[in-house]
C-alpha cells in the first residue's frame, strides 16, 4: 500500500469536478501531474522522506547530543516502568487503572512503550532518541503531504504545506524534547489512520487505536475524519461511516482510563476560572495566541506562562472576535461547495478543543500543543489561497510568486527554528528563554532564587521560591537536591520552606482513596523532609506491600529508614535521586 500518493489522484477525486477546480488546475496542478510521472508513489515517499529528514537535522544539528530535560527524567531516567521489557511490565503499561497510567496522567501505554524500546536500546546515549524524533517527525511531514494530495490540493502547494510543518519554530519543543516522541509518534499515527481510511478501513482503526494509545490529542482524527466523508471528501463512502462508528466506540473505552488519570493527577484548580467568563476569556485569549504563533511564529517560548484572561479589555480576547468570525465565515463556505477543507477546519478546532483549558491542566499553553494544530491550519490556509487565485482570475505567473514568497517564509522558519534548536543543548539556555519571555513567571522566580542563593542571600532566595512555589514549582525533592540552591539549603528559612511544600504534597496526596506506590514514596519522602519517620515508615511499607516496579528502591529506604541514628546522633536525610519526585509534568 502505497500511503503518500500525492502525484495523481484517485478516481474519485478526480470526479470532484467544479468544487476542487481551485485546487487541481492550472500551473501547479499540471506540475503535480508530472511528479510521478517517472516513479511510483513508494519511490516518491521515500525520496520525500529523505529530503525532510536531511532539512530536519540540518535545523535540529545543535539539539542532537541535548541531555534528558525535564520530563525526561521521570519518563527515561527514573521510571520503574519503562526499565524493562518484560511481560509483567507490558502488563503495568496497559493495565487501563494501573499506577503506570497514573504517574504519568494519562493513559498512553504506547507511548511507554516506544520509550521502554528506545531506552534499551539507547540507555543514556541521547543522540539515539533524538535521531528516532527527527525520523518521525519527517514522516510526519510526508503523511501531511499525502493528506494535502488526497484532498485535492496541488503538488506544489502540498510540498510547501509539508515543508512549513517540517521547519515551524512551534515545533522544536515537540522534536527537540526526548519524551516528545509521544507527539509526533501519536500524530504518525493518526495521519496514517486518515490517509488509510477509504482503502483500508480496518488497518486504519488499528491505527487510530494505537495513536489514542499513544497520546490523547489523536482525538483530532475522529472529527475530521467525519468532516470530510460528509462533504465526500478524502473519506469519502457509506462505509467510512460504518468505521467511523467504531472508531468512536474505541475512544469512549479510551476516556474512561484517561479521564480517570487525569482527574487523579492532571487536573487543576484555577481560582481565577471560579469566574466563568475569565475562563471563556482565556479559552479565546489562547486560542489568538496559537493563530499568531502558527502563521508568524511570533511567541513561542520554553515553558510558557499565559496568566488567565481576567480584564474583559484583554487584547488577545478582543481579537478572538473577528477571527473567530473568519472562521465561522470559511467553515460556512466550506459545507456549503462541499470541500475538504470543512475537514480542515474540523481537525484544527479539535486540536486546540483539549489543550483550551476548557478542562484546565497544568502547563495551560506550550509550543507543542501546537503541533496537533497545524496541520488543520496548513491546510485550510491553501485552500484559502487556491480560492483566492481562482477568485481574482490570477494565472501561472502569480503561483510561482506565491510559491516564492512561501519558500522565503520556510528559509524564515528554519533559520528560527534551528536558533531555537540550540535552546535544548542545555537546560539553562532553557531557563534564560522562559525568563526572558515571562519575566513575572515562575521559571524567572527560581531563576532568581538560584542567584540569590549563589550571593548568600537566604531571605531573598527563599522568597523567591516562594514566589516560584506559588505559580507551580514546588516538588521539594527537586529543591532539596537542586546544586543552585545548595549555599541555602541547611538555613532554617529553607528547610521551614521545604517543610511546608512537603506538607501541601502531603495533603494533595493524602485525599486520593487509593494511592500507587509512587505516590506512597513520594509521601513517606515529604514526611521525612518533615521529621515525620514513623509516618514515613508506615507509608514505606503501605508501598512494599503494594509490590510493582519499585518494590527493590521502596525496601532500601524502608531498611535505611529503620536504621536511622537515634535523636541524639543526628537525622536521616530525605533520599533523592537528584531529579525531583520522577513523575512527568502533565501534558494531554
Amino acid at each position: 500500500m502505497g500511503l503518500v500518493e500525492y502525484g495523481a489522484m484517485e478516481p474519485a477525486d478526480e470526479a470532484r469536478g467544479a468544487r476542487d477546480a481551485a485546487c487541481a488546475t492550472g500551473a501547479a496542478g499540471s506540475e503535480g501531474a508530472g511528479l510521478a510521472g517517472h516513479r511510483g508513489p513508494a519511490a516518491w515517499s521515500l525520496l520525500l522522506f529523505l529530503a525532510f529528514a536531511a532539512i530536519d537535522l540540518a535545523v535540529y544539528r545543535d539539539a542532537l547530543h541535548g541531555p534528558f530535560l525535564s520530563d525526561d527524567i521521570g519518563y527515561i531516567v527514573t521510571s520503574p516502568y519503562t526499565r524493562d521489557l518484560t511481560f509483567e511490565s507490558l502488563v503495568a503499561l496497559f493495565d487501563p487503572g494501573g499506577a503506570a497510567s497514573i504517574y504519568t496522567a494519562n493513559y498512553a501505554p504506547i507511548h511507554l512503550l516506544l520509550t521502554a524500546l528506545e531506552r534499551n536500546m539507547f540507555a543514556g546515549d541521547v543522540l539515539g532518541y533524538h535521531l528516532v524524533n527527527i525520523a518521525i517527525h519527517a514522516l510526519n511531514s510526508v503523511l501531511l503531504v499525502a493528506l494535502l494530495r488526497r484532498s485535492g490540493l496541488p503538488a506544489v502547494g502540498a510540498l510547501l504545506g509539508g515543508l512549513v510543518f517540517a521547519v515551524h519554530p512551534a515545533n522544536v519543543e515537540a522534536v527537540a524534547w526526548i519524551s516528545q516522541s509521544k507527539t509526533n509518534g501519536s500524530m504518525a499515527l493518526s495521519l496514517g489512520a486518515l490517509l488509510a481510511l477509504r482503502r483500508h478501513p480496518a488497518a486504519s482503526t488499528l491505527l487510530f487505536a494505537l495513536a489514542l494509545l499513544t497520546k490523547a490529542s489523536a482525538l483530532f482524527a475522529l472529527p475530521m475524519a467525519a468532516a470530510s466523508t460528509l462533504v465526500g471528501g478524502f473519506a469519502t463512502g457509506a462505509r467510512s461511516w460504518r468505521w467511523l462508528g467504531v472508531w468512536l466506540l474505541l475512544f469512549a473505552l479510551y476516556a474512561v482510563p484517561q479521564f480517570g488519570s487525569f482527574q487523579t493527577m492532571g487536573a487543576v484548580d484555577v481560582p481565577a476560572y471560579g469566574d466563568p467568563w475569565v475562563q471563556l476569556r482565556s479559552v479565546a485569549a489562547i486560542g489568538t495566541r496559537y493563530l499568531a504563533m502558527a502563521f508568524t511564529s511570533w511567541g513561542v517560548s520554553a515553558f510558557q506562562e499565559l496568566d488567565p484572561a481576567v480584564s474583559p479589555f484583554d487584547p488577545w480576547w478582543l481579537a478572538a472576535f473577528p477571527l473567530a468570525a473568519c472562521v465561522v465565515w470559511r467553515l460556512v463556505v466550506a459545507f456549503r461547495r462541499r470541500s475538504d477543507e470543512a475537514a480542515y477546519w474540523v481537525a484544527a478546532a479539535a486540536a486546540f478543543a483539549p489543550v483550551s483549558q476548557i478542562f484546565p491542566f497544568h502547563v495551560s499553553t506550550a509550543d507543542r500543543y501546537l503541533y496537533f494544530i497545524l496541520p488543520g491550519l496548513i491546510g485550510v490556509t491553501l485552500f484559502a489561497l487556491a480560492d483566492l487565485r481562482d477568485r481574482l482570475g490570477l494565472g501561472a505567473g502569480s503561483t510561482r510568486a506565491a510559491c516564492v514568497l512561501a519558500t522565503a517564509l520556510c528559509l524564515v522558519f528554519a533559520v528560527h527554528s534551528a536558533a531555537r534548536a540550540r535552546l535544548w543543548s542545555n537546560q539553562t539556555l532553557l531557563y534564560l528563554d522562559a525568563v526572558r519571555h515571562y519575566p513575572d513567571g515562575a521559571t524567572a522566580a527560581f531563576f532568581e532564587a538560584r542567584r540569590a542563593a549563589q550571593q548568600g542571600d537566604v531571605s531573598a532566595a527563599v522568597a523567591a521560591l516562594r514566589r516560584a512555589s506559588a505559580k507551580g514549582i514546588d516538588r521539594f525533592m527537586a529543591l532539596q537536591a537542586d546544586p543552585g540552591l545548595a549555599p541555602v539549603r541547611e538555613t532554617e528559612e529553607f528547610q521551614a520552606l521545604i517543610r511546608e511544600m512537603a506538607g501541601r504534597w502531603i495533603e494533595r496526596a493524602g485525599a486520593r482513596p487509593n494511592p500507587t506506590a509512587p505516590e506512597l514514596r513520594v509521601m513517606a519522602h515529604a514526611h521525612i523532609a518533615r521529621g515525620e519517620f514513623a509516618e514515613a515508615e508506615a507509608l514505606l511499607e503501605r508501598a512494599l506491600a503494594l509490590g510493582g516496579p519499585l518494590e527493590d528502591a521502596v525496601r532500601e529506604e524502608l531498611a535505611s529508614l529503620r536504621a536511622r541514628p537515634s535523636k541524639s546522633g543526628g537525622e536521616p536525610e530525605s533520599r533523592s535521586s537528584g531529579e525531583g519526585d520522577g513523575h512527568p509534568a502533565i501534558d494531554p
